[in-house]
């Protein structure tokens, strides 16, 4: 039989391949674990309990809350405090930051950003959702930990990583050494090791984009839509068109099978609508280590500043060769239709 490598086996082997190597980042991805399997089980009775639905009030993005977004929020958050190696956590889902003020936590070294649950308005209709997470170290030395630890550029990331909870639910992180990917055993309760050394294909043949918003897309990335759909056998077009509405779920097949997800700016909301603190940063770190690239159609996304917790941008996201055609157009490069 071969040997199968729980996360909780394959953080402590590779813990010498940490920046800082001292077991405090690998009990905090344990405590991300924890309650990532806590959440998984909640998602997958959602249709039996009273989870599904709106929350009954909105989030400082303006966006309904669920109820399990509420729910998700509050395990995360649990199992960060419980573990006493994070001492702030920033959340999609609360307007500030979350100091954790054990006697503990105050002096811990490290930032967690998350956004609990990616895609959760489709919950109801049994569509795959997801949680994205984003670890820094602290800045500050001393007192309690301050808003500017969490302001950090995306290349100040020492770990970052999502969860997938879809046909089978899934744990994907790097530490900047690389990809891997772990697939929940709900037989032993226990992350296992199924996707090492993950690497996303140069190119691909999927698009992801909303394209109901087609009217208000600027037009470079017009152009790009309709070079996505020209057939020309040498680039293996026309591309498929995959948008299922949940970033995870559609970062995570084009990681696999090749691909370009897009978000972009409109005439209405320049700056796009993901977050860059817990949605695009850890997405970018974990893409650009699995060989793809990321950009917000100027500039690389791990390179942007960070100046407000909730602040948005732009993002094309994906397979290298299909980011650098798409930024072509959006430059008005001259490309071959």
């Amino acid at each position: 039989m071969p040997k199968v490598a729980t996360l909780g086996q394959f953080i402590i082997e590779k813990q010498a391949d940490f920046p800082y190597a001292k077991g405090e980042l690998s009990r905090l991805l344990r405590d991300i674990g924890i309650a990532a399997k806590i959440v998984n089980r909640e998602v997958n009775k959602a249709g039996l309990v009273d989870i599904l639905g709106a929350a009954g009030q909105t989030n400082i993005q303006g966006e309904r809350q669920q109820k399990l977004d509420v729910y998700a929020n509050e395990q995360f958050i649990s199992a960060l405090q419980s573990g006493g190696e994070c001492c702030i956590v920033a959340s999609e889902e609360n307007e500030d930051i979350i100091l954790i003020d054990s006697e503990v936590s105050k002096s811990a070294k490290y930032i967690v950003a998350i956004d609990p649950l990616d895609g959760s308005s489709n919950i109801d209709v049994n569509v795959p959702v997801g949680t994205i997470f984003s670890i820094y170290r602290r800045k500050s030395a001393d007192g309690p930990a301050l808003i500017s630890d969490v302001l950090q550029k995306g290349t100040q990331q020492v770990a970052a990583g999502y969860i997938i909870y879809g046909s089978s639910t899934m744990l994907v992180y790097t530490t900047g050494c690389g990809v891997n990917g772990f697939t929940l055993d709900p037989s032993i309760g226990e992350f296992c090791l199924s996707h090492p050394e993950m690497k996303m294909p140069k190119t691909g043949t999927i698009y992801s984009i909303n394209e109901g918003n087609y009217i208000h897309f600027p037009d470079g990335v017009k152009q790009y839509i309709k070079y996505c759909q020209v057939e020309d056998k040498a680039t293996n077009r026309p591309y498929s068109s995959r948008y299922i509405g949940s970033m995870v779920a559609d970062l995570h097949r084009n990681l696999i099978k090749g691909g370009i997800f897009i978000y972009p700016g409109t005439a209405s909301a320049p700056k796009g609508k993901l977050r860059l603190v817990y949605e695009c940063n850890p997405l970018a770190f974990i893409i650009e280590q699995a060989g793809g690239k990321a950009t917000d159609g100027e500039s690389r996304i791990l390179d942007l500043e960070v100046i407000e917790l909730h602040q948005r941008t732009p993002i094309f996201i994906g397979s290298k060769e299909m980011v650098l055609i798409a930024e072509a157009f959006l430059h008005e490069t001259s490309v071959t239709l």
